[in-house]
């Protein structure tokens, strides 16, 4: 059996409350287990299944009794840790016009594959976590998945919703034919507009330093600070095993920035961003 994951990244936020949940399948050498991770504001839990309550069509994820869906997530979660209940609805999504991995998506030995399934949807719904309820009445919620051996070494990912959009970017350390390089993938949805920061469309990030990172390409050029770098520890795969810890918050503090052709559309702050920081400043 080789060494490999698949995940779905599924958050749902409202202007005071944020739930991320994370399904996923993990197959090492010589066993093969699945996950959901529940990630919120203050918390993070990580509940683990045997490999065979994890199914999986085209469009749906089923762990034991809990649903993932482009309609939706229903939750029943009950450990000595954890117990979650509840069910959220999706309002139609905004998928991107093709694979954000561009031509990359084709070449076989990519140690991470990123997909992004809406960038920006309505969520409706309650979810209870330790008897906390988390309340979605015109929520916002955001869908990416990712498949392959390992996260990258070192890499900064980021995703926010802002009032005319939303935004995802992703700098990683990219292993590839005896080389490495800096990848970048990205979208600003700005106005029903999608805008893609690619490498493989000539985006380079120009600076990545600890706590910002810019990126260019052409006449576009995003820049991201962050305030804050601690998260919750989260579980991610090496080599197919979730073995490593990475650091993500649900919601922290952040700045945007986004010009075109030296003219600024938009910069704001907010304590609103989804953060995973690991570059090794």
């Amino acid at each position: 059996m080789h060494h490999s994951f698949y995940g779905w990244y599924m958050k749902c936020q409202s202007d005071t409350q944020t739930l991320a949940v994370i399904p996923a399948i993990h197959n090492t050498g010589n066993k093969r287990t699945c996950s959901i991770q529940i990630i919120t504001d203050d918390d993070a839990w990580t509940v683990l299944f045997p490999a065979d309550a994890f199914k999986r069509t085209k469009q749906n994820i089923l762990i034991g009794e809990n649903r993932f869906s482009e309609k939706g997530m229903h939750l029943a979660i009950d450990t000595p840790q954890v117990i979650v209940r509840g069910k959220v609805v999706f309002g139609p999504l905004f998928p991107l016009k093709y694979d954000i991995m561009g031509p990359f998506a084709l070449l076989p030995f990519m140690e991470c594959r990123h997909s992004v399934w809406s960038m920006r949807h309505s969520v409706r719904g309650t979810v209870c976590i330790n008897g906390q309820n988390y309340f979605f009445r015109n929520a916002r919620g955001y869908w990416e998945g990712d498949c392959g051996r390992s996260f990258p070494r070192a890499y900064i990912w980021t995703h926010c919703f802002f009032s005319e959009g939303s935004l995802m970017l992703s700098v990683a350390d990219i292993p590839m034919a005896g080389i490495r390089f800096t990848g970048v993938i990205g979208v600003v949805l700005w106005r029903g507009k999608a805008y893609r920061i690619a490498t493989y469309l000539g985006a380079k990030a120009v600076k990545i330093q600890s706590k910002m990172v810019r990126v260019k390409q052409g006449g576009l050029e995003l820049e991201v600070r962050l305030p804050e770098t601690s998260g919750r520890p989260l579980k991610a795969p090496f080599k197919g095993d979730m073995v490593r810890t990475i650091h993500e918050s649900a919601s922290c503090r952040a700045f945007y920035r986004f010009c075109k052709g030296g003219r600024t559309l938009f910069a704001f702050e907010t304590d609103r961003a989804s953060v995973e920081f690991e570059y090794f400043s």
